[in-house]
């Protein structure tokens, strides 16, 4: 059997970000850790599954790590294309409720490397 997931299913991505879209938008409590994992997780699978490849780690601690976006393959030590935010910024960048310029000049990015930059990439839904 191969390691590659199936295709996220849409709807649930949908169903799961919406689950703590109030908080998104700052008009909510924060979601339970259950929730914001299921929110995050699904979405970087989403972003996975739409830039297939090995030379991004995107991380959101402390849900979940992915690897996406064709080109060199990262086999050893620390990738040299590295993006880390925190479960909120990523949410909001995975559904358009900010850019990804304005979250990496904030600081609330990090993204170091060439391939990095991962702005033609998303949103990957819009609430």
């Amino acid at each position: 059997m191969s390691g590659r997931r199936h295709a996220p299913n849409p709807a649930e991505l949908r169903r799961a970000v919406e689950s703590v879209s109030d908080w998104l938008s700052g008009e909510g409590d924060q979601p339970r850790r259950r929730e914001l994992a299921t929110a995050v997780r699904l979405s970087l699978h989403t972003l996975a599954h739409d830039a297939p490849g090995n030379s991004v780690e995107v991380r959101v601690p402390p849900f979940a790590v992915v690897q996406c976006v064709g080109g060199p393959r990262h086999t050893r030590g620390t990738p040299s294309n590295v993006v880390e935010t925190d479960p909120k910024t990523w949410l909001l960048l995975a559904t358009g409720l900010t850019d990804w310029r304005t979250a990496v000049a904030d600081g609330r990015v990090s993204a170091s490397g060439t391939r990095s930059d991962l702005s033609h990439l998303l949103p990957l839904l819009r609430l």
